[in-house]
């Protein structure tokens, strides 16, 4: 399957990804108040979807919870429980996310969120570095005729209600003086539906998903196809309530060993031996065989061991949920590590 969103340069993204939140000055050796508070009640809430997000979070064969986002939310119980079975994964439509975020229904919002102004200065939200980068853009029946999203002048679009997908749809329609009508739906099925059954004209997603998507479309790719214009490139981060810093940094460094591990060659099935015989300073640090790394957080200073064991590096969980090992085969594209042609990178384990 080819990958569905492009960007003119990598380092315009490795400037962004710069920008994420920043690191506390003063380190603490007390968990920060959101994992004490876990901790104390013995599992972790986190969102699940409501109907189907393929790749992310959607419930297989067998009853149970998969997906990118799903295996992040079991990643952090693990790190602030030192077990990946003790999530409760709380239901929630889009809309939904950051009323029960500030509401405590769910600690923490792992739901393809991205960092944008008015959620943070307005929502009182914060973020961590990004875990996942795509772009968006319009999907077309062929037989509409046309091939860029500048002829989509009186189309209706398709979208999923309380996503940045409905802005990013206006402005960039609005922006090119077009004529249009939105079609909002409580859930992204729905909108998929409406789409299939010809109620509209175009249907906006972002870029893995439409991807997937179009594979189980009606007439598939052969009678779909994806109009070239990338509307916005969004980078999904791990949202917070504002206030705790330590927190962010907890979600960063979580995120960071991930790749960090992937970079070290460190994986669920190696990483037994690799504890037992650190190749570098590095790898003995993450895994706690140096101390440090849980210290700083005021976790234990195996949590990253646990998490590597139980869910796996990003490589891992990346294939299992939306690559080879998954049904979509959807290539990583710009969420390979950036020294093999991606934007992810971890920071610096000191």
């Amino acid at each position: 399957m080819k990958t569905v969103f492009k960007i003119a340069s990598n380092a315009a993204v490795v400037g962004l990804m710069a920008l994420g939140a920043p690191m506390a000055q003063a380190q603490s050796k007390e968990p920060a108040p959101t994992i004490k508070q876990v901790q104390e009640r013995g599992h972790l809430l986190c969102p699940s979807h409501v109907g189907t997000y393929k790749g992310f979070a959607e419930v297989d064969d067998k009853g149970e919870w998969q997906g990118l986002d799903i295996e992040l939310c079991r990643a952090v119980a693990t790190m602030m429980l030192g077990d990946k079975t003790k999530v409760e994964l709380v239901p929630l439509s889009w809309a939904q996310r950051f009323p029960a975020l500030q509401s405590g229904d769910v600690d923490i919002i792992i739901k393809v969120t991205g960092w944008t102004m008015s959620r943070d200065t307005e929502q009182n939200l914060q973020f961590s570095m990004p875990y996942f980068v795509g772009g968006t853009q319009f999907a077309v029946r062929k037989d509409l005729g046309i091939t860029s999203a500048k002829e989509l002048n009186g189309a209706s679009i398709c979208v999923a209600a309380g996503t940045s997908l409905v802005r990013f749809a206006s402005n960039w329609l609005e922006g090119q003086g077009l004529e249009f009508k939105m079609i909002q739906f409580e859930k992204d099925e729905e909108a998929q539906s409406a789409y299939n059954a010809g109620r509209c004209d175009s249907y906006i997603q972002w870029g893995p998903n439409l991807a997937v998507f179009l594979t189980n479309a009606k007439g598939g790719t052969e009678e779909n196809m994806v109009l070239p214009e990338l509307v916005d490139f969004g980078l999904a981060s791990i949202t917070m309530r504002e206030g705790e810093q330590q927190l962010v940094d907890s979600m960063n460094w979580l995120i960071s060993i991930l790749l960090q591990a992937e970079f070290e060659g460190v994986n669920s099935q190696n990483v037994d031996e690799m504890r037992a015989n650190p190749t570098n300073p590095t790898v003995a640090k993450l895994l706690g065989v140096d101390p440090g790394l849980g210290e700083r957080l005021g976790l234990r200073d195996d949590w990253a061991y646990d998490v590597i064991k139980q869910v796996g590096n990003y490589s891992e969980i990346y294939h299992k949920t939306m690559g080879d090992k998954s049904p979509y085969k959807l290539p990583r594209g710009f969420n390979n590590l950036w020294n093999n042609g991606g934007v992810l990178y971890p920071l610096t384990l000191d």
